[in-house]
């Protein structure tokens, strides 16, 4: 089963690496042009929330769906979908600016599909490789990852200002076909299963929470995530604001710290791949919520003056993160079932993603009437507790995958 994984791997990211830096690169370079042709806050408001909501809303039910259907067919559906969706965009803009509800919806068509990729894509994964490598390939997934959120809005920028939006978009297509070549080239076994009766949604939805519920261990870094998600998520468009109103800098600034900290999550992935196995998927999570809880709070104490010191923060930042995500997507896939991975992925995801707008709502009232650095200080102090706490509670606690290597 898991014969050639490693060059399976290879022609796996060969071709995500075209479609998520192309991707990154149009949705930047969408934003960009919404603000530079309407300099509207209503018109990003409405582009945000349609480029986040589906996945949000639909995350909790499609998990079903997922562990019923071929999950490499899935997502050459969910790509090509993505490539359609910016083919139809570009053409619009290639022939004249198209209006404000065509880029909605094509946001929207976009967002949904991405719904049923990024499960499908981490669903299969333990279909491939073994089970003792799996921390490390969620760090050369981390990897790639990190290097497109750096590259994509920096090349976006320049193919938009060399070109035009269309041309980016029909770029988008490319990629998206690149990265489906190469995934029919690599068999993925489906996961069989063992329950022949007759299909019910609902009895299938359920039967994903309890499978979800089932290990305490994910369960204890899940509550993690969601408190992470609410303190840290609002910090993403607070960087620019803590450059401007306590550093007194611009845009280039702003544009240099976000640089700072995705070359941070690029080395922070790096180390994963290499140091993976070294220290249990729990330990890396804990330290990571270590480092990202000081380096928040620090910010939040620094003076005005200290910009390059603010720098270095935000690059441990950014090296921490991966040690968070990459290893407790490994556990996921370590402590549930193939054929059971599609409805847990679909449900940990949503509930991440309904937790940020909650952080959102908090974080501007705070920030306006208290400063910017409160939120960064007190955020910093809830991470740092979290990561202190859950380490207390796992603590000595076998992890997803320890039980097997035990009776091996």
């Amino acid at each position: 089963m898991y014969a050639d994984w490693k060059r399976k791997f290879a022609f796996i990211f060969s071709g995500q690496i075209f479609s998520i830096l192309t991707s990154s690169m149009v949705q930047f370079a969408i934003i960009w042009h919404l603000t530079e042709t309407t300099g509207s806050a209503s018109v990003l408001m409405i582009a945000a929330l349609v480029g986040f909501m589906p996945q949000a809303l639909l995350g909790p039910f499609i998990g079903v769906w997922l562990d019923r259907w071929n999950r490499k067919f899935t997502m050459i559906v969910a790509d090509s979908v993505i490539a359609v969706s910016s083919l139809a965009l570009g053409v619009y803009y290639l022939a004249g600016e198209p209006s404000l509800w065509v880029v909605y919806v094509v946001l929207f068509i976009r967002s949904a599909a991405s719904a049923f990729h990024g499960p499908s894509f981490q669903a299969a994964i333990p279909l491939i490789a073994p089970e003792d490598q799996l921390t490390r390939v969620a760090g050369w997934h981390q990897l790639v990852f990190s290097a497109s959120s750096v590259l994509g809005p920096a090349l976006g920028i320049a193919v938009y200002s060399a070109t035009s939006l269309g041309t980016l978009l029909l770029l988008d297509v490319a990629g998206a076909l690149i990265a489906n070549v190469m995934l029919i080239m690599v068999r993925i076994d489906q996961p069989k299963q063992e329950i022949q009766e007759t299909p019910s949604f609902r009895r299938e939805f359920v039967l994903g929470w309890k499978t979800l519920i089932s290990d305490q261990s994910i369960v204890t870094i899940t509550i993690a995530m969601a408190v992470f998600s609410v303190v840290f998520m609002p910090l993403a468009m607070l960087f620019p604001l803590m450059t401007l109103s306590h550093f007194g800098r611009g845009g280039y600034s702003a544009s240099l710290i976000e640089a700072v900290f995705g070359i941070g999550m690029i080395l922070g992935s790096m180390l994963l791949s290499v140091l993976a196995s070294k220290w249990k998927d729990s330990t890396y999570i804990s330290l990571s919520l270590g480092i990202i809880g000081i380096t928040c709070m620090v910010s939040g104490m620094i003076s005005s003056s200290a910009f390059w010191g603010f720098a270095a923060l935000s690059f441990l930042m950014g090296a921490a993160a991966p040690l968070f995500n990459g290893p407790y997507m490994a556990m996921i896939q370590k402590a549930y079932e193939p054929e059971m991975l599609g409805r847990v992925l679909s449900l940990i995801t949503s509930i991440g993603l309904l937790c940020s707008p909650i952080g959102l709502a908090l974080a501007g009232p705070v920030v306006d009437r208290y400063g910017v650095q409160v939120w960064f200080f007190w955020s910093g102090i809830i991470v740092a507790l979290v990561g202190l706490a859950m380490f207390i509670r796992l603590y000595g606690i076998p992890q997803p995958g320890e039980e097997k290597q035990a009776l091996d």
